[in-house]
This record gives structure tokens, sequence and C-alpha cells, in this order.
């Protein structure tokens, strides 16, 4: 994938992200895989944390030549595996994360 250089982020991908972070600040990022889960300490009380979270979102997010997001809800569902197998040590992230899903970008 070759990376491509524009001004601004679309509209769109601000939007994924906007509500994105609202869902996981709000405790509501994918109810059906976190609920009755409180993660909001796990991934808030240390920045290396959310670093990590945003970096999957990002990582797995896909955009269009037009700017628009093909996979919020896909990218959504990375991080709450994330967040679950950080909770709960019992949970099996499937499939496997790939090194470029939680690659961290200088």
């Amino acid at each position: 994938m070759h990376d491509v250089l524009v001004g601004h982020l679309s509209v769109d991908v601000r939007a994924s992200l906007r509500l994105f972070a609202f869902y996981l600040a709000n405790g509501t990022l994918d109810l059906d895989l976190l609920d009755d889960i409180d993660y909001r300490p796990a991934v808030f009380e240390f920045g290396s944390s959310l670093e990590q979270v945003f970096a999957i979102y990002t990582n797995v997010l896909q955009v269009d030549v037009d700017g628009t997001v093909l996979n919020d809800g896909d990218a959504q569902y990375r991080v709450a595996q994330w967040i679950r197998a950080r909770c709960d040590p019992n949970y099996e992230v499937e499939p496997p994360f790939q090194d470029w899903e939680t690659e961290l970008h200088l």
C-alpha cells in the first residue's frame, strides 16, 4: 500500500475518529464484546494502553481514494478485542493480531 499525501483528513475519517473516541471514553465501545466490562481504568490509567488503542484503530481503518471510511466497525472491533484480552486473560483474540495491526508509528 502506498501512502498518499493529502492536506487534511476527510470529513468521514474525522467523524469516524470522533465517534470512536466518544464510544471509547463513554465505555460503550462494542457492547456485544465488552458488555459488563468497565475497561476504562485499564485503558486510561497509563498512556501506553490508550496509545495502543488508537494505533490499532488507525492501522486497521481503511479509507478509499475519496477519503470515505470503509471499515469503521472492523477497526472498532479489533480495538475491542485488544481491550477484552487486556481485561480478561481467558479471552483469545480471533484471529490473532498481526504485527501491522499493533505497530506504533513514530
